[in-house]
């Protein structure tokens, strides 16, 4: 399949420079393929921002970056009209948000206001500015770096802002083989050294994007994913389950899984490679379970495979 050597030589080409992290570039490819957003929470340092360049470079995306911090104003993200004298008119300048890749690096470090500017964006690919609506470019894409909630001067994002990400994921510390490499190759300007190719077109981006949707879903399929979502919706360990937006994403998520692993038709394994990245930041554990998210979301899954099998 020709889509499937342009996607695996599109996660060879990221790895270049996000080393020994094949799973995670391959769940941001997925997010972005999906049509999605993506959340990537880690300690500093842990290569969010060199993933997201990745990416850009490798699709051939316009890319900006916008620091967060607590005295962002909204405008400074989506522009300003400015009068112009000579014309006597105002003049609108767009922010880094018209970019088809908005990097929003250390988005909890903003206050409320600034970050729920964010928010008709990610859901509509589209700003309304002093009354008029603005189309953003396609594809829009917006990666957003967060701290962990411990550390100072961090802003919780509601609820409502989580469900706007399609994806959470956490890189982590790189594994001793992958650190000496990186120990080996760092240049003295700090980087890898590595200038990336352009691997994917806008053509071969729609085709991916229309094949996607053509993936065939099984009745079989569907009803474990409605298991799933049930689960979380009745078990006392939830306080708030799986909404019906959650599960559809669960689904494109998996379609688009099935695809870049080349098959034409989801099985339950594509459901679960998606499932901790999708749901585990959509779900609120109950006061009584000790764990996060993410472990709630992997019990559900052992538990509803129990059950299937």
């Amino acid at each position: 399949m020709q889509l499937q050597s342009v996607i695996d030589r599109t996660v060879s080409e990221i790895g270049r420079v996000v080393l020994g992290k094949e799973l995670q570039i391959r769940l941001a490819l997925c997010c972005l393929f999906a049509r999605g957003h993506l959340l990537l929470e880690d300690l500093p340092g842990m290569g969010k921002t060199t993933l997201s360049h990745a990416l850009a470079d490798v699709l051939g995306l316009s890319y900006q970056r916008v620091q967060f911090t607590s005295d962002l104003l909204p405008a400074d993200i989506l522009g300003v009209s400015v009068y112009d004298r000579n014309e006597a008119s105002f003049t609108f300048h767009p922010g880094p948000i018209f970019t088809q890749l908005l990097l929003a690096d250390e988005i909890n470090r903003a206050t409320p206001r600034t970050q729920s500017a964010l928010l008709e964006a990610m859901a509509e690919r589209q700003v309304t500015i002093e009354g008029q609506t603005r189309k953003l470019p396609e594809p829009f894409f917006v990666i957003a770096t967060q701290n962990p909630i411990h550390q100072s001067g961090t802003y919780p994002l509601p609820e409502s802002q989580l469900d706007r990400f399609l994806m959470r994921l956490q890189l982590g510390y790189p594994t001793p083989q992958a650190e000496r490499e990186m120990l080996l190759r760092q240049s003295l300007d700090g980087s890898l050294g590595e200038a990336l190719k352009r691997c994917i077109s806008e053509q071969e981006l729609n085709q991916i994007r229309q094949a996607i949707a053509a993936i065939h879903v099984s009745d079989s399929l569907l009803d474990y994913l409605q298991r799933l979502v049930a689960y979380s919706r009745e078990s006392a360990e939830f306080a708030v389950g799986l909404s019906p937006r959650a599960a559809l994403a669960l689904l494109n998520c998996a379609r688009a899984w099935a695809l870049m692993s080349d098959r034409g038709h989801v099985v339950p394994e594509d459901l679960q490679m998606v499932l901790p990245a999708v749901a585990a930041h959509r779900v609120v554990p109950s006061a009584d379970y000790a764990g996060d998210g993410m472990a709630l979301v992997l019990q559900m899954q052992r538990n509803v495979d129990v059950i299937r099998r």
